[in-house]
C-alpha cells in the first residue's frame, strides 16, 4: 500500500466516524423523533377561551406539528357539551371539524379523544380539550326598540313606522329601486315576471339639480309616486345629492357638470355650512327644491322613509390608511363631524319647512365584521333623535354575511329597527344576492330590503322566490295589513 492510499483510507475512516456520530443514533435525530412521536397541537381556532363565536355550523381548525391522517366517520367520537360534530377532514397538518352549534351565550367544551387522528407513521394523538363561548342572543335587544318614531313625525309617518315596527322580526318588507329615480318601471317589470308587486318603491332625487322645463324629469309632478301609493304601495325616498364640479359650473338640461364624487369636484362639504360660500348657496338651494316636492307628497297624505347622505364613511374607517381609504361621496369627504353637521342642518331645515312625513334612515358601513381591517363608523352616527331606522347596503353577500351584519348592527344600535337599505348582485362578478328567506330564517331579520336596479338588480328567479316567501311582505299584503 502506498503512502497516498494509506492517507485516503485514514480520511475515509474519519468521515464515516463523523457520519456515524451525527446520524447513527435515532434518539438524537430531530427528524426521526418528530416523525415517530404523537402529533402535538400547535393552534386551535376558535381558540381556547374565545368568546362571541357565531352560532351555526362552526368550522374548528386544529393545526398540528406534523402531517396527520383522519377518518371522517371518526368525528362521532368527538364529545361536545352543547351541539354535536358533523364531519371532519385532514389535509397536511390541519384537521378541520364541522360542529353543529346553535345555542346562544353557551360555553361549549369540545373534547378530541386520544387516537382521533394519527401521524403518517401511525402514532396516535393525545386527548385535546378546548372551550369557547357562543355569541349573545341578538333578540334580547328587541325589547328596547322604540315603539314610536324618534323624529318629529305626522300621523301618516307614525302609521308607516307602526306598520314597520309590527312586522319587524316577523317578516321583511320588500322594496325595489326605481329606474333612475321617478317612476315605477322596475316594480312593474317585477310584477310582470312574478305576478307580485314589491311592497315599497324607492325614488331618488339624484337629478333634482336639472333645471325645470328640461323635458325629461318633472319632480314637481308627483303622479308616479301618488299612483304607487294609491295602489297600496309604500314609499321610500333617497338622494344622491349632486354638486357642481366647480363654482363656475352650471348644470345644463342634460344634467352634466355635476357629481357626487369628492375627487371630481372642488365643492367642500364644510363650506356648505358656512354662509356666504357658493357651497352654502348650492346646498340650501337644492334642499329647497327637494323640500318643495316632499311637501307636495305630505299634502297628498303620503309618508315615506327618507335616506339622505348614505354610506358616508365609505372606506375612511380603514385601519391602514392609504390613497383609497376615503369617503366616496362628497358629504363624507370632510370627516365625521362635518357629516353629522350636514345631517343636522338638513333635518333642521326640513323641520323649519314643516316637513313631518318622513322616517329618517341612516346608513352604516359595517364591512361584514372585518374589525381587523376597519373600525366601526359609530362616530358618523347623527344621533338617536335624528334617526328612526338604521340601514346597511350590501351586494352579492352571503347568508352568513347578512346574519353577521344584522346582529352586529342590532347590538350597536339597540333602540332602532335595522333594514337592508340596498341589495343586489355583486357589481364585479354579478353573483346574486343571498336568498332572502334563507337569510331571514338564519337570523338576518331585516326590517325591509331594497333591491337596486340596472345590472345589479337581483335575478327574476331571486325575486320570484323572495316574493313568494312567507317571510316577505308584498304590496298585496300591505293592502291587507296596513
Amino acid at each position: 500500500m502506498t503512502m497516498k492510499n494509506s492517507k485516503l483510507l485514514i480520511m475515509l475512516a474519519a468521515v464515516l466516524s463523523t457520519l456515524w456520530a451525527c446520524g447513527g443514533d435515532d434518539s438524537t435525530d430531530p427528524i426521526s423523533v418528530n416523525s415517530y412521536t404523537s402529533p402535538k397541537v400547535v393552534s386551535i381556532s376558535p381558540a381556547d377561551g374565545a368568546t362571541g363565536v357565531a352560532i351555526g355550523v362552526i368550522n374548528m381548525v386544529v393545526t398540528y406539528d406534523q402531517k396527520i391522517i383522519a377518518t371522517p366517520s371518526e368525528s362521532q367520537k368527538i364529545v361536545m357539551t352543547s351541539g354535536h360534530p358533523l364531519y371532519m377532514s385532514a389535509a397536511d397538518k390541519q384537521l378541520t371539524i364541522q360542529l353543529d352549534c346553535w345555542e346562544y351565550e353557551t360555553r361549549v367544551t369540545v373534547t378530541l379523544p386520544k387516537g382521533l387522528i394519527k401521524s403518517v407513521h401511525g402514532v396516535e394523538s393525545e386527548e385535546t380539550t378546548v372551550s369557547f363561548t357562543t355569541e349573545e342572543d341578538p333578540d334580547k335587544y328587541n325589547n328596547s326598540i322604540s315603539t314610536t318614531p324618534s323624529t318629529n313625525a305626522n300621523e301618516e309617518a307614525y302609521r308607516l313606522y307602526t306598520f314597520l315596527y309590527n312586522q319587524y322580526k316577523i317578516a321583511t318588507v320588500s322594496s325595489v329601486m326605481a329606474n333612475v329615480n321617478w317612476n315605477n318601471t322596475i316594480a312593474e317589470r317585477i310584477h310582470t315576471d312574478t305576478g307580485i308587486y314589491p311592497a315599497m318603491n324607492c325614488y331618488d332625487f339624484i337629478h333634482i339639480h336639472v333645471p325645470d322645463g328640461n323635458g325629461w324629469i318633472d319632480y314637481s309632478d308627483i303622479t308616479p309616486v301618488k299612483q304607487w301609493a294609491d295602489a297600496g304601495g309604500l314609499v321610500q325616498l333617497m338622494w344622491h345629492f349632486n354638486v357642481p364640479t366647480s363654482e363656475n359650473d352650471v348644470p345644463n338640461s342634460s344634467g352634466n357638470g355635476v357629481t357626487y364624487k369628492p375627487s371630481e369636484t372642488t365643492f367642500q362639504a364644510k363650506n356648505a355650512l358656512v354662509e356666504g360660500t357658493w357651497e352654502h348657496l348650492w346646498f340650501y338651494q337644492q334642499m329647497g327644491r327637494v323640500a318643495d316636492v316632499i311637501l307636495k307628497l305630505q299634502e297628498a297624505g303620503i309618508a315615506a322613509t327618507w335616506r339622505p347622505f348614505h354610506e358616508a364613511a365609505g372606506n375612511a374607517t380603514a385601519l391602514q390608511q392609504s390613497e383609497w381609504t376615503t369617503a366616496w361621496f362628497w358629504w363624507g369627504a370632510d370627516g365625521a363631524q362635518t357629516y353629522k353637521e350636514l345631517w343636522h342642518a338638513m333635518y333642521n331645515y326640513f323641520q323649519q319647512r314643516g316637513i313631518r312625513n318622513l322616517l329618517w334612515v341612516w346608513t352604516t358601513q359595517n364591512y361584514n365584521g372585518r374589525n381587523d381591517y376597519y373600525a366601526q363608523d359609530t362616530d358618523w352616527y347623527p344621533g338617536d333623535e335624528y334617526v328612526d331606522i338604521i340601514a346597511r347596503d350590501m351586494y352579492g353577500s352571503t347568508v352568513d354575511e347578512n346574519v353577521q351584519e344584522f346582529r352586529e348592527i342590532s347590538r350597536t344600535y339597540p333602540t332602532k329597527m335595522v333594514a337592508l337599505g340596498e341589495c343586489g348582485k355583486n357589481g364585479t362578478v354579478l353573483n346574486d344576492f343571498a336568498d332572502i328567506e334563507e337569510a331571514f330564517t338564519a337570523g338576518a331579520k331585516w326590517g325591509y330590503f331594497m333591491g337596486w336596479y340596472g345590472d345589479v338588480l337581483p335575478s327574476n328567479n331571486w325575486w320570484n322566490k323572495a316574493l313568494n316567501s312567507p317571510y316577505v311582505i308584498t304590496r298585496e299584503q300591505v293592502i291587507e295589513r296596513y
